[in-house]
């Protein structure tokens, strides 16, 4: 990795949210509309330049987003930010540019398996229906963004040849999209395979399309990967807000990168991303209380880096447990007692 990838030197860095999608798709809890209206709203004062408002798709696939011609019809636009939606197929497209959507993002995998699993098409009914979806837009003057999931591998398939990839971005090119995200749909993506694809498919040397990379952080290595693809010159990345998000045929997938950990990692190495972090870090702790559960981010758990904690008082420190390694049990000390072994093993 190119060693002033730790220095951002003011270089600005573009972070899409996709968490009102992406990270809600999958709840088990419905979050109400007007919540959903007003989560995104909070997140539109934050500096983001690019939203992911829902996904058009069938709502008895989705029921999670089965109000988002309501979601996207009653948000408050903000100038300068880009309200997108996800697409499968032609009747979203239409849903969608009805609704307002200031572009589609349209669907598919570059692996047969997954797209079959995942879209009940093969990849190449997909390219024939995304053909006609994106003719569609353009004569409705909507840009078009396609999402081209499993680049960096496939749960079912295994790895996904650089050439292969390659072709794909190349088809969307030539039919002329906006823009194309290569999306780590299950996490199985690791630093040197981010650097040789972006090297081989020569994303730097296409003009005239905004490549954006879409990372998981199923394995640890979400941030890793997106500071490789920084280091060969990319500049766009999809986060979702509390770490949400996931992949229904990956069992162990977990959410997309976490926008706000994201956010805050840039700013420390001193990269421009526009955004709030003040802002951005109260609306993700709102999102415990939206889905009924805790949420992957850290920062929402620990806070900022130099958010400080008072010191604790004489008494707090000699009554406060003794933590230990996961898996062993805990004992609580006395004061001034002896210290034993705290590792004991279970039976």
């Amino acid at each position: 990795m190119n060693a002033s990838v730790w220095d951002g030197a003011g270089r600005r860095i573009r972070i899409q949210e996709v968490g009102p999608r992406d990270g809600l798709q999958l709840e088990a809890r419905f979050v109400p509309t007007k919540e959903k209206i007003a989560l995104i709203n909070a997140l539109s004062s934050c500096g983001l330049e690019k939203i992911e408002v829902t996904s058009f798709t069938s709502p008895a696939a989705v029921p999670a987003l089965r109000d988002a011609e309501i979601v996207m019809r009653e948000i408050e636009r903000r100038p300068g930010v880009m309200y997108t939606a996800l697409v499968p197929n032609m009747r979203g497209t239409e849903r969608a540019i009805e609704a307002r959507a200031d572009e589609v993002n349209l669907v598919m995998s570059v692996s047969e398996t997954h797209n079959r699993c995942n879209l009940r098409m093969s990849c190449s009914q997909s390219l024939s229906a995304l053909t006609e979806a994106i003719s569609l837009a353009r004569s409705a003057s909507v840009p078009t963004n396609v999402s081209l999931s499993c680049v960096f591998g496939c749960p079912m398939e295994g790895d996904v040849s650089k050439e292969e990839v390659s072709d794909w971005i190349q088809r969307f090119v030539d039919l002329g999209v906006q823009g194309i995200t290569l999306c780590d749909t299950t996490g199985m993506a690791f630093p040197p395979q981010v650097v040789e694809l972006a090297t081989h498919a020569r994303l730097r040397q296409i003009t005239g399309v905004d490549f954006t990379l879409h990372f998981h952080n199923t394995r640890g290595m979400g941030l890793a990967n997106l500071l490789a693809a920084i280091s060969t010159g990319l500049d766009r990345f999809d986060a979702s807000l509390g770490g949400l998000g996931g992949c229904p045929y990956a069992p162990g997938a977990s959410g997309n990168i976490c926008t706000e950990e994201v956010v805050h990692a840039l700013d420390l190495m001193g990269y421009d991303t526009g955004i709030d972090l003040s802002k951005l870090v109260e609306t993700a702790a709102r999102l415990p209380s939206l889905v009924g559960h805790d949420v992957p981010s850290q920062i929402v758990r620990a806070g900022l880096r130099l958010d400080l904690h008072p010191i604790p008082n004489d008494e707090g420190i000699k009554s406060k447990p003794r933590m230990v390694a996961a898996g062993a049990e805990r004992q609580t000390l006395e004061p001034h007692a002896p210290t034993p072994l705290l590792l004991t093993k279970r039976r």
